[in-house]
């Protein structure tokens, strides 16, 4: 009789810096033709048709405000996609990935207002 079965792996990513603060998600809509967006990706939302692309603060379509992180890897290369990000949680800020030349300390104060927090974790 087996008792266990091998599902997968799992492999840190440093992504999570804390439970203090609980991890909500919501559904969001990629757009097409980014390639693969990676987990840990902060998103924009276009005001135009509410699609979410890579925050960029050099935009001025709605997507250079952060809205909120994306949970998993997603490609986006045949088509728009429906993904999971993170609304609310305690994130380390060095995971975090931007579009254009962004960093974390220019979207910090946006994130924390939709009750994201970002904090230094230590790397292992």
């Amino acid at each position: 009789m087996q008792l266990n079965t091998n599902t997968g792996n799992f492999t840190p990513d440093n992504l999570i810096a804390g439970i203090d603060v609980p991890q909500q998600v919501k559904a969001v809509t990629l757009k097409s033709g980014q390639g693969v967006v990676a987990r840990g990706t902060v998103l924009g939302i276009v005001t135009a048709d509410g699609l979410a692309v890579k925050v960029n603060s050099a935009n001025a379509d709605g997507s250079q405000t952060a809205d909120c992180i994306l949970v998993n890897d997603v490609d986006t290369t045949a088509g728009n996609v429906v993904a999971e990000a993170y609304i609310s949680g305690q994130f380390n800020r060095k995971a975090l990935i931007f579009g254009g030349s962004d960093t974390a300390a220019q979207h910090e104060t946006t994130l924390r207002e939709r009750g994201i927090f970002l904090s230094d974790n230590i790397s292992y």
